[in-house]
């Protein structure tokens, strides 16, 4: 069954199941903070089509104006909300809508926006030549990326400089390594790695 088939069963799948908890969400978004349910912001996809991603907001509603693209350490900027939907990344399931739609696949490079592209440009040919995902390798190594940048003495040279990079690395790792099997073994390692750094927080909460 062709890949994208299957990503759009699954979508359908997950979104039907997680009703409940995305409803909850929506709720919770709007009545704890000024502004709409969901952050909008065009990303780059397969053959550098533009498309909009969409994830809960955990922002302030006049986020851009108060700050650059990048969100790191403890940004002033996330609500209270917004800081557990990132934490369990929550925050992403909206993104199901972008597999049904069909900008999106379940497993695939994380799209970037457009100033990165260009500034990589090289080597996004190849990484564009994919669909991008909700989930990657490098999802998986940079899951707690906002610490990362927030440790930074410039997180903005530390996200382009050395971050990025090693994010272009392993996209290009997946573009080679593509199949099936290995998109399984993605998800379940993210899956896995989800539950284990929550697992950690809890019994740090407990301490």
């Amino acid at each position: 069954m062709p890949k994208r088939v299957l990503d759009f069963l699954a979508a359908g799948l997950g979104i039907f199941l997680l009703s409940p908890l995305l409803f909850v969400t929506a709720a919770l978004v709007k009545l704890t903070s000024r502004g709409p349910v969901l952050f909008r912001q065009q990303r780059t996809g397969r053959g550098g089509k533009q498309f909009y991603i969409l994830k809960f907001r955990t922002m302030v509603a006049d986020a851009p104006e108060k700050g650059g693209q990048i969100t790191f350490g403890a940004d002033p900027r996330i609500t209270p909300v917004g800081r557990i939907l990132r934490k369990t990344k929550i925050d992403e399931l909206p993104q199901l809508f972008n597999v049904l739609r069909g900008d999106m696949g379940l497993v695939g490079p994380r799209p970037e926006v457009r100033k990165y592209v260009d500034m990589f440009a090289d080597d996004y040919r190849e990484i564009l030549r994919v669909r991008p995902g909700i989930t990657d390798l490098a999802s998986v190594k940079f899951r707690d990326e906002a610490a990362i940048l927030g440790a930074a003495a410039d997180p903005e040279r530390e996200y382009v400089e050395r971050v990025l990079p090693e994010k272009i690395r392993l996209a290009k790792e997946y573009v080679r390594r593509q199949s099936l099997l290995f998109d399984i073994w993605i998800i379940f390692g993210t899956l896995y790695y989800l539950a284990t750094d929550a697992l950690i927080k809890r019994d740090k909460a407990t301490e």
